[in-house]
């Protein structure tokens, strides 16, 4: 059984897991790229812009996506609470974020990431890409751990004697009954911490990182075929609106950034370049 408190009393106010986490991730990723601007042998001063839109992006993104994929209905209804972490309904009261979509962060990450390169470090957008994939893989890994403590995104219904059954009793009520199901959201967090041990290791030890995007195009294919075969596993998350050939939204979605891996793989052996020509911006 799985049923955690809700946070970390500090006194005035409760630091709930959920947040934390993504304080883990974004604290982590800043720690991990500050590593990786070093082994390139890149300025500092340009790693505080790229947490920046890094952050702009995750959240904005991640929120706009899940509202337009899962939620459109909340444009009419509680305008608001699209963009703000509040509810209008009945009143004005503090939610938080209670939806947010990975492939809408990833959207966002993309278009934040190319001002980014063209405007500040005016490096090749696949040269960040490479790197900003590391981070994201860790720190997709926060985020499912976080849903995992809100028992958020959870599994279908499993056999009561499989090892892998728990009970979430603090589930949503659009569940149902609180039955044993799968840790769909460990599943991921898994994945996700195994593409990031991945990527780390073939950026440290091959000369990879010097042929442009060919860690992000390894990076958007693994990523988006561990989110693709852990829906199996998932329930629905809000309406399905997009179902084709029995897969969900999120495997739909999911289809088109592995296509896209495949195809930024196979273009990254235009851009390769030296390692004097890694460490400075262009």
């Amino acid at each position: 059984m799985w049923d955690p408190s809700k946070g970390i009393n500090i006194g005035i106010f409760t630091l709930h897991f959920y947040s934390l986490m993504f304080v883990l991730a974004f604290g982590f990723g800043y720690i991990l790229m500050t590593r990786i601007f070093k082994i390139d042998n890149i300025n500092q001063k340009y790693l505080e812009p790229l947490f920046t839109w890094t952050l702009i992006g995750t959240i904005l993104g991640a929120r706009l996506g899940h509202v337009i994929f899962y939620q459109p209905e909340l444009f009419k209804e509680d305008f608001w609470s699209v963009f703000l972490p509040i509810s209008t309904k009945n009143g004005i009261k503090f939610t938080g974020f209670s939806g947010l979509a990975s492939h809408g962060a990833t959207i966002a990450l993309i278009l934040t990431t190319l001002y980014y390169s063209y405007k500040v470090i005016r490096k090749n957008p696949f040269w960040v890409y490479d790197r900003l994939g590391i981070v994201v893989a860790l720190g997709g890994a926060f985020v499912r751990m976080g849903n995992f403590f809100n028992s958020e995104i959870v599994g279908k219904p499993a056999d009561p004697n499989s090892p892998f059954a728990l009970l979430f009793p603090q589930q949503s009520s659009e569940y149902g009954l609180t039955v044993p199901r799968y840790p769909s959201q460990l599943f991921e967090a898994v994945g996700y911490v195994a593409l990031f041990i991945l990527l780390w290791i073939l950026y440290r030890k091959t000369n990879k990182k010097y042929q442009q995007g060919w860690l992000f195009g390894l990076f958007f294919i693994i990523l988006w075929a561990i989110r693709f075969f852990v829906e199996f596993l998932k329930e629905p998350q809000g309406d399905e609106f997009i179902q084709i050939g029995g897969l969900n939204t999120g495997q739909v979605l999911s289809i088109p950034f592995m296509l896209a891996g495949v195809i930024i793989m196979i273009v990254s052996r235009k851009f390769k370049i030296t390692e004097v020509e890694n460490e400075k911006p262009e």
